[in-house]
Order: C-alpha cells, then structure tokens, then sequence
C-alpha cells in the first residue's frame, strides 16, 4: 500500500499579472473538503517576479551580451539605457503591487522611467490622460515600460515570451505535436531557465509526489510540458498529470503518444472526481482501470479510462475556491488600456466564482456546446454562492468578485443580488451575461444595488439574419434596449463583437459596424472586441459545416490538437480584410472619438455604404418597454425603512389629511407624499417589502393586502406621485 499522496497543483506560465488564474482554486477547494494535502503555486508570477529585479534584469542584459545578434534600434536603446532599468525596475514592481503609491508622482512626470517604443502611442493617447488620476496615469506608463522589456527579450533571446501567451504560436491550431517536440527537445531557453529555477525550489520545499498542471489555453502548454520535462528528468518518482481547458478541448482525439513523455495522466472536463479518483489509485486503493476521464500511456499506446462507478461531484459540493498558498500582494495590477471597463481584465485582484456549471441557453451554433463544461447545466443556490463569498473575503480580505460563468442566468443572478443585500455585504462584482429580456431596468437597478459593477455579453454578429442563424436569442434592438438598461443604473457593458460568420456578407459586416457606432456613440456600451469567427470542432458549425453554408478543409484529423477547422465561406468573402479597419474603429470608439467619421475612413478598400438608419439604434432605445410588471413579480424595497408623517394639508380653502414618508439614500433625500389613508396602509405593508424577510413578497401578494385594507383600487396608489418616487428611489419590482 503506497503512503499516502501530497499533490502540488500548478498553473504554468503565463495567464495573468493581476491575479491568479482560478483553475487551482477550484481544485484545491474540493480537495480541502476530502482532507486531501495540497499546496498551489501560480509559476507565471513567480517567473515574472524573479524575471523583473534588478539581478534579473542583470542577467537579462548580460545575456544579450553573450549572443551574436544585430540589434535593432529599438533594442539598441533599451540596452544602452540599462543602468536605467536596472535603477527603476525593482520600485516600479512595488509601485504596481500597489506598495510603493507616492511613486506615481515621478512616474507621471515623465522623466522617471526610460522610454521605448511601447511609448509612442502615448501622442494618441495624451488626450485620454484628462480623465485619469495621477496612480492611474502611473501605472499606465509603468505597464507601457514592463512591455518595452517584454519586446527586448522576445526580439532577441526568446521569441515565445509574452505576459500572457507564452510559446501560444506552438499550440495553436496544433493538428501534429512535430514542433512542440522539437522546441521542447532544444536548449531551454532564457525564460525557460528561470521556470526551472522557480519549479525546483517548489518541488524541493514541498516535495510532492503528484503534480497536477492546469493548463486552460495554448499559451500555458508548452510551459506546462517544461514543467512535466524538468520534473521527469529530476524527479522521475514524481507522477505529473495535466487538466483544463486546453486539453479538454483541443486532446480529446489525442493518437500522438510521445506526449506522455512529458506527463502521465490527462484528465478531460470536471477535474474534481479525476482527481480525487487519481489520487486514490496512486495510494493504491484502486485499479487504473476505475479512473475518470483519464488518458494514459499503456504498452506504446493511448489508453482512455473511464471505470469509475462514482459520478461527478455535484456542483454545490465542490466546495469553495482557496486561494491558500498563493501570495496574493505579489500580482501587478496593471493597465494595458485606459478604457475603464477593458481594464478590469488587468488591473486589480479578483476573486473568482460561478454561480451555475454549465450554460443555461446552450444553444449557439459557434459555441462549444456539446462539451460537459457548457452543456451540463447546474445551478446552485444563492445562499451557497454568498457563503462562498464570504468564505474568500475571509481567505483574502478582499471584496472583489469576477463570476466567470459562461453565461450567468438572470434569475440566479436576482436571487444572489437580494442575498447579498439581504446579509449586508459590501462587495464589487462583475460578470459574463447574455443581453435578454429579463434584464429590465429594475433587475439592472437591483444589481447595481448589491455591487454589480459591470457585464460583458456576447452581441456577436450585430446583424438580425445572423443573429437567428447563431441562435443566439437577441435582437439588435434587444441588445441596445438591455445595454441602456444596464448602463442606465450606472453598470459599465462590454459587448464581444464576431465578424465572418459562414455567409455572412461584405454589407452585413459593413452595418454591424454601423450599428456598434451608434451603440458606443449612444453611451450604452462602453468596451468591446472584434474577434473573427474560428470554427471549432465541438460546435454545431464545425460538426456540421455544409448546413451553415461553410465547407471544412481539413482532410483528415491529425493526431495531436483537433478544435480549430480551417474553412472557407461557401460565400466567398474574405472577412480577414476587415481586421484592421474594426480594430481600429473600435479602438477609437472605446475613448470616445471619431463618431463622425464616415465608416470608409477605417478601410484602406472600397465598402458599400451602410443601409442601417443613423437613428436605428436611437430608435430601439426610444422604445424601451422597460420594467413590465406582472403579480408573479417580486416588490422590494432596497433603502432604510422611510418616516412616515401626518399632516393637514390647506390649499384654495379646502383642506386634506396627508401622509409623507422621509427616504434617506446614499446620496440625497427626498419625500414621497401620499393621501392619508394611503399612508397608513403603505407605513403598516412597508416591512413586508424589505430585505429582512427571508421570502420576498410577490407584486400580486401586495396587492392583495393593500386592497384588504383600503378601499381604493391599487392600481389608484399605482398611478400617483408619491408612489413613482418610490420606484424612483428604493422600490424595485423584478
């Protein structure tokens, strides 16, 4: 019987700089509730962090030195500035751990850090600098000098480095291992040296005897085969398995064995049960034949495992994500763009959490959907979901949430909006969403109320035709309606833009733009991003090309990645023309410029003029039907209890009783008057409409009681003043 088992789970360069990618989280917090000795490690910030000092940046430069290579100019001037960097790095990292703030004062002047190219595009964006504070401008500056170095290492002595896609080219698209295998097989790199530092001294302080690689895209797999590669060298008793979005998706239809030589295991969907089911056979409990979802090498050849009689952990039991281990204070908060809703994916720590596995809709045409992590939809309850929070706040200290579900159901999200409200927790959060209906102006409002500061949603194709054909579920004017709606309450909106959808024409793709002009020009969304439509394999389209007016050119299926299909539009447009011309549109757009520019100025090629009305978009707004109650409804009430007051009213010699009731919110304060007998009906109801209650009462349960206790119709109180500064202020009906 073996002893029993210490896992250390890593994520490989690199995923983020501002905070650790959740997938080891996820892991470690399921493995905590089974008594199962972990540790995690983030290599991508450790790797940075011991790349950016000054003794790195030494050798760095000393490296450079020691290779016969023709400089650039832009490489020239980095290099003669060294004395320079070498100077600034170390503050400038504490300056973006959020340690060192008094900083930004030098940094902003300008003549702190040495410039390169990165700071060029600084003329065009001057203009935007008006509208950030002096920390914000700083570390702006700072992240444009981390990636001047970062230019310097890729164009000279490592041309796989990047923050957050390292050696991503090698993996992409991958239908043979061949060159994968043959980086891997050369002289580690200079990045690759200071990975194999930063593992050795883990594996040597925690001494595990299984590492589990997370490895959720391409630019994380060949620092995870590194990984795999130094462990097996030096620690051959050291069992190494591989898991995440990567191969669930892309090695699902693995043939090249020589992978193996690097790992030992793949586990493919939920890591949870593979794991604890892995961990049990390396304890010698059970046979390789009752593992889940597990590849391995047997005999010279790919073996697929899947005996186990235990079913998947139900998502309410995985317990939740711990960020134990991990230095949290370590991560750079960084901004790549002054944009304030893009910057959200670099800047600052956020915790990570999902309210549902799975997606409720499932049904895009592009979307992975017949794959376990979109298709198998499972939600859970909103008080497990806050007393995860709860559970990481205490773990962190910090407030922040990203859920980063596929698409966060509506209703899940209202119950998880009042619980928070309910529990009085004082909390910032933002998630993925699709823009349906249900996001009323109330539902927004009350989102807004609990901490939800921001939402991204796909709109994809802005084009109607196209939008039935992806199945998406929306409509143009939909999405301008929700995205109002949503940035009315004060919640920034960021829209994922797609172009070349198969048949998809020259004048769609043309008044797609017209549309999302007029969507950034209206104020309604406030980021966005254009990515051209990739065929993958586990989606309606790619399984099925011909329906959707696509024709596959891949001839056969390799034997290494299978998502990506190469395609051609049966069509004929070539949609890769318009790259650049949305990029920059966008871009423009995004910092509130260049509205007025016809849309021929983007393209350096003649395009149709648009047939969209420069008022469509102004039009769909304008028709907002905005909250449209019904009895099934929930009515709350999302401020202090208001102070109700009785007086006489005297007005053209008549007299009146009348109630008033004194509303505090944050900001203001204001006074809602009604007749007296409505008053007292309201004053005596209004604790049945708070968030103390454990069940909300219904539009239709308040009615009800208000008729039973007066004489007059509630559709009367619905229709007066008072009643709409209430809806105005704190009264919510979602």
């Amino acid at each position: 019987m073996a002893s029993k088992i210490h896992t250390l789970l890593v994520t490989p360069p690199f995923t983020q700089l501002n905070t650790p990618y959740p997938a080891t989280a996820y892991l470690k917090g399921y493995l905590n509730t089974i008594n199962a000795t972990s540790v995690q490690v983030d290599l991508g910030i450790e790797v940075i962090l011991s790349l950016f000092t000054k003794d790195g940046l030494s050798r760095l430069f000393q490296t450079i030195a020691n290779v016969e290579i023709a400089l650039e100019s832009n490489e020239q001037r980095i290099v003669s500035l060294m004395e320079e960097y070498l100077a600034t790095i170390e503050p400038v990292i504490s300056f973006l751990q959020n340690k060192n703030p008094t900083l930004a004062y030098s940094i902003a002047e300008r003549d702190y850090l040495p410039e390169a190219s990165r700071f060029r595009q600084l003329d065009d964006l001057d203009w935007a600098f008006g509208n950030l504070g002096i920390q914000d401008k700083a570390r702006h500056l700072a992240t444009l000098y981390l990636e001047d170095l970062a230019d310097l290492i890729k164009n000279t002595i490592d041309p796989f480095f990047g923050f957050s896609r390292y050696a991503e080219r090698l993996s992409l698209s991958a239908e043979s291992f061949d060159p994968l295998y043959e980086s891997l097989n050369q002289e580690p790199s200079f990045t690759d040296d200071i990975l194999f530092d930063c593992l050795k001294q883990k594996l040597e302080q925690h001494k595990p005897t299984l590492v589990c690689l997370s490895v959720p895209f391409p630019g994380n797999l060949y620092g995870a085969l590194r990984c795999g590669q130094f462990i097996k060298e030096h620690y051959p008793d050291t069992k190494v398995a591989m898991g995440g979005g990567y191969p669930n998706t892309e090695l699902r239809n693995l043939k090249d064995v020589r992978l193996f030589e690097f790992i030992d295991f793949i586990t493919l969907d939920d890591g949870e049960r593979p794991a604890q089911l892995l961990l049990e056979h390396l304890e010698g409990k059970i046979s390789l034949e009752h593992l889940k979802r597990t590849l391995t090498e047997q005999n010279g050849k790919i073996e697929y495992l899947n005996g186990a009689k235990l079913p998947d952990v139900p998502f309410s039991q995985t317990g939740t994500p711990s960020y134990e281990g991990l230095e949290l204070d370590k991560y750079l908060s960084v901004i790549e763009i002054t944009n304030p809703m893009h910057r959200l994916w670099s800047d600052g720590r956020w915790n990570k959490l999902t309210m549902a596995h799975g997606c409720y809709w499932k049904k895009c045409t592009f979307c992975d959907i017949s794959l376990d992590y979109i298709k198998n939809y499972e939600p859970i309850s909103a008080s497990i979901i806050c007393d995860r929070m709860e559970d990481q706040i205490n773990q962190t200290g910090e407030t922040g949430f990203h859920f980063v579900d596929e698409a966060a159901p509506p209703a899940l999200m209202r119950e998880v909006a009042i619980e928070i409200l309910r529990r009085k927790m004082k909390v910032t959060w933002w998630t993925n969403i699709r823009f349906e209906k249900r996001f009323t102006p109330d539902l927004c409002r009350l989102l807004k109320a609990s901490g939800c500061i921001a939402v991204s949603g796909g709109l994809e194709v802005a084009s109607d035709r196209l939008l039935e054909q992806i199945q998406k579920g929306v409509t143009v004017a939909q999405v301008a309606q929700v995205t109002d709606n949503f940035t009315a309450s004060g919640i920034m909106v960021h829209a994922y833009l797609m172009y070349g959808f198969p048949t998809q024409t020259e004048q769609e793709t043309v008044d797609s733009l017209e549309m999302v002009r007029q969507l950034f020009e209206l104020g309604v969304i406030q980021s966005g991003f254009w990515h051209q439509f990739a065929m993958t394999a586990h989606s309606p389209v790619g399984m099925n090309p011909e329906a959707f007016g696509a024709k596959s050119l891949l001839a056969e299926t390799g034997s290494f990645a299978h998502n990506d299909i190469p395609h051609e539009d049966t069509q004929g447009t070539d949609h890769a023309i318009f790259s650049e011309g949305l990029r920059k549109s966008l871009f423009n757009y995004m910092h509130g410029a260049c509205f007025d520019f016809p849309l021929q100025e983007w393209f350096d090629f003649e395009i149709p003029e648009t047939t969209i009305s420069p008022y469509q978009i102004e039009m769909a707004i304008q028709n907002n039907p905005g909250t449209q109650a019904s009895d099934n409804n929930k009515l709350l009430w999302t401020l202090p209890i208001p102070a109700a007051s009785f007086y006489t009213k005297k007005q053209k010699g008549k007299t009146s009783e009348k109630c008033k009731f004194l509303i505090h919110t944050n900001q203001a304060s204001e006074t809602a008057i009604f007749s007296k007998s409505q008053g007292e009906v309201l004053n005596k109801l209004f604790p049945s409409l708070t968030l103390n209650n454990e069940v909300s009462i219904t539009l239709g349960k308040f009615r009800e009681a208000y008729e039973s206790n007066n004489s007059e119709s509630f559709d009367k109180l619905t229709k007066s003043q008072g009643w709409q500064t209430l809806r105005k202020t704190g009264l919510l009906i979602v």
